[in-house]
């Protein structure tokens, strides 16, 4: 590939590519920052993918990354752009979590992650469209309207980090961050073919992150490929005394892994979880996906089992909602965000704000999760999801004992098409069987690219123990080395 600047295909560029162009003067950051800032303000009239724009702050950085490699400095990631879930505080500019609720707030101090991009050299070019509160799996309940996914615009991005994911697929971007709390970093990584990963639980800093599920919610990286992911993920990693969830578990390097290849490896199918639901395309593209494992020396195991894993999904719409009815009752239409000022008193302000600015799958995880909480109901639905919620964790440990990833594919379907599922929340909420699981028992799972059915990616998701990350990446890696399926862009560039 050349290094003119005049041709669509270096915006398509990794991350790794664009840092060896810096270094060889094809282009400085400061370049690069109006390409692709002219391409993703292009790209966001049919995308919607991003709700604002960094602009001047963006242009800032790019100017400091560009004397920051001019003074020698060789960060792997300085002077690359990303862009970011507008579910993390940024300061200066606004965080709206895909709310109305939130609409002019404007966070007084960065969150954690963010301040760590910023600190490793990275333009945040701006902030990035979300179901709201990140409840959704298709972001078709953003506040801001709905994301289109680049593949076919008829149909959705995945949620809720569907703009991290669209903006990364269409080379807008070559690194994005979401969140992931029950596969909404996953799931829509899956459905625009590019890569996810969900660290395990305590990995990265929940600082300054709009708070949807506490015990679920995890910030993860976007990429094209392995080699990019893991140097974001070295980036964000670590431990932050502001998050009292937060692991002390040494960050190791994420890219120690790539020379290990599968030889030996053992792998294992939850056979129970492929039964049914599932598009035989998918079905087809997964079988490929452990054969290839398999061509490479993996072992596979289709016996181990996780006999209450059926269970993860009504364990998870009990837990999430009703960590989400504590986390937001603070919107209250007092201290911040939306409020209704023609209340007679605080009970009706507090009805009318909530009523008018939430909008209608955040009330109704609201109502579930309050119902679930309420006397009368505690014991026979929340404490009965916790304890179930402990069984399987148990179970995974076990399965995990016997080998070293357990292997599933990362959605039961493609995308499907905008307002098809809508309607119906329990079909809705059958996209995130296969990624849920992880977020209950803590695990790191990543999805990356594996074929294509009818013009529409697929994903291969990768389950690994506590901490093992760079186990996970390393696969990615060694599996990408076999096949190209993460190199197919919408644009073909």
């Amino acid at each position: 590939m050349g290094v003119s600047m005049t041709v669509d295909s270096d915006i398509g560029s990794t991350a790794a590519q664009h840092a060896a162009n810096f270094r060889s003067n094809a282009y400085t950051p400061t370049d690069l920052f109006e390409k692709v800032n002219a391409k993703i303000t292009s790209q966001n009239e049919n995308l919607n993918a991003f709700i604002s724009f960094a602009d001047e702050a963006a242009l800032s950085a790019a100017e400091n990354a560009t004397q920051r490699i001019k003074s020698g400095e060789n960060g792997a990631l300085i002077g690359i752009p990303i862009a970011v879930k507008d579910l993390l505080n940024t300061a200066g500019q606004r965080t709206t979590a895909g709310s109305k609720m939130l609409e002019h707030f404007m966070p007084v101090q960065d969150s954690t992650v963010v301040q760590k991009l910023k600190d490793a050299g990275l333009v945040i070019m701006g902030k990035t469209n979300l179901d709201e509160f990140a409840m959704g799996s298709s972001n078709e309940y953003s506040a801001y309207g709905q994301v289109h996914n680049p593949w076919d615009l008829s149909r959705v991005p995945g949620g809720s980090s569907g703009g991290s994911a669209a903006t990364v697929a269409a080379r807008g971007v070559p690194l994005s961050i979401g969140t992931d709390t029950g596969g909404s970093i996953r799931q829509p990584a899956a459905l625009c073919g590019v890569m996810g990963l969900k660290p395990t639980y305590g990995r990265v800093s929940r600082f300054g992150v709009v708070a949807f599920a506490s015990s679920l919610d995890q910030v993860g990286p976007f990429s094209r490929d392995a080699n990019d992911m893991a140097d974001l993920l070295q980036v964000i990693a670590g431990h932050d005394e502001k998050d009292s969830t937060s692991s002390h578990e040494p960050v190791p390097n994420f890219k120690s892994t790539f020379d290990h290849g599968f030889d030996g490896v053992k792998i294992g199918i939850p056979s129970e979880l492929l039964q049914e639901g599932v598009d035989d395309t998918v079905l087809e593209s997964f079988e490929h996906a452990i054969h290839e494992f398999e061509a490479s020396g993996a072992i596979i195991n289709r016996d181990i089992s996780i006999p209450s894993i059926k269970a993860a999904l009504p364990v998870y719409y009990l837990l999430a909602p009703s960590e989400a009815s504590a986390n937001l009752a603070r919107y209250d239409g007092v201290k911040y965000g939306f409020s209704a000022l023609d209340g007679r008193n605080a009970e009706e302000v507090m009805s009318a704000s909530r009523g008018m600015a939430f909008g209608p799958e955040v009330k109704r995880r609201i109502m579930i999760g309050t119902y679930a909480l309420s006397a009368g109901y505690y014991d026979a639905y929340y404490l009965k999801a916790q304890k179930v919620r402990t069984v399987i964790q148990k179970e995974f440990n076990t399965a995990l004992n016997e080998v070293d990833t357990i292997l599933t594919p990362t959605t039961p379907t493609t995308a499907f098409e905008i307002g098809s599922k809508i309607n119906n929340p329990i079909e809705m909420y059958l996209n995130d069987l296969f990624t849920l699981p992880a977020n209950i028992v803590g695990l790191p799972a990543l999805s990356t690219p594996c074929g294509f059915s009818d013009g529409l990616p697929i994903g291969l998701q990768m389950i690994g123990k506590a901490f093992g990350e760079a186990d996970l990446i390393g696969y990615a890696h060694a599996y990408q080395s076999a096949t190209n399926w993460h190199e197919f862009s919408p644009t073909n560039e």
